[in-house]
């Protein structure tokens, strides 16, 4: 199948320190890709550069075949890529529908509706992104009333928002309680797969990770170090080595959070 992102040889420094060295892979659409590594192994600073908020040094970033290295964030956000944040941000006074349309007004480059009659705007497109991520009977609450796993889901409706090709999630279940995590991350697996939705993703909690990744990169000190089938990650013994000496990656018995 033909690569949704194709990723070769990103690299960026800072004063001379490498966070990303020579970084290559690819995501196919429909497929689910991990992105794990200790603190500072440079994961944060990987996906600035694939949306546009930082330019790599060297490398390129081919979405779809065409290259988006130098694009600011807007354009890389129109161009379809999607992206969601460790720490959620809405806006609370407005309801849950209300963000969905402010990000839809901003897709259909209509932010000057917002003045008098936003509420009317693109009401029936909210309304089908609320009911995709089961939403749709909290739409006139606001959205400083929501518990935060209904505001992670409500992030994920506002990410699909601009019909994204490719979604990047940092952290998507940071701070969210075990059963909360395992929900999301299913429904956001079973929406990129109906979807074709090519996913990228940071995460801490190796349960999301291994029970949802098709494939597992694992970066170190800004270079990949591994990447395969969850199986074949969690038996890797550099991989082990970097998380916890000569112990497992992770033992679906006895469940170990390896990475913070």
């Amino acid at each position: 199948m033909t690569a949704l992102l194709e990723v070769k040889g990103l690299v960026k420094s800072y004063a001379g320190v490498h966070a990303v060295r020579d970084v290559s892979f690819a995501v196919r659409p429909g497929e689910i890709l991990a992105l794990i590594g200790p603190n500072g192994a440079g994961k944060s600073t990987c996906f600035n550069m694939l949306n546009g908020q930082i330019r790599p040094d060297v490398g390129s970033i081919k979405l779809a075949g065409e290259e988006i290295v130098g694009l600011p964030p807007r354009t890389v956000w129109r161009r379809g890529v999607g992206r969601t944040f460790q720490i959620t941000a809405t806006f609370s006074s407005m309801t849950v529908r209300e963000n969905i349309q402010v990000a839809l007004l901003s897709f259909h480059r209509r932010l000057w509706s917002m003045v008098g009659y936003a509420g009317a705007s693109h009401r029936d497109e909210a309304n089908e992104l609320l009911a995709l991520v089961g939403m749709q009977e909290q739409a006139e609450r606001p959205c400083g009333e929501l518990a935060y796993g209904d505001l992670k889901r409500l992030e994920l409706a506002v990410a699909l928002a601009n019909q994204p090709r490719l979604l990047l999630m940092d952290e998507p279940t940071a701070g969210m309680a075990p059963k909360e995590r395992v929900e999301l991350m299913r429904l956001t697996a079973g929406i990129a797969r109906d979807k074709d939705i090519g996913v990228l993703f940071t995460e801490h909690d190796m349960d999301v990770v291994f029970e949802h990744a098709d494939e597992v990169m694992v970066l170190n000190r800004g270079q990949l170090v591994a990447r395969g089938t969850p199986q074949q990650v969690r038996n890797d013994p550099h991989v082990q080595a970097i998380y916890l000496g000569d112990g497992l990656l992770y033992d679906p018995k006895h469940r170990k959070e390896a990475v913070q």
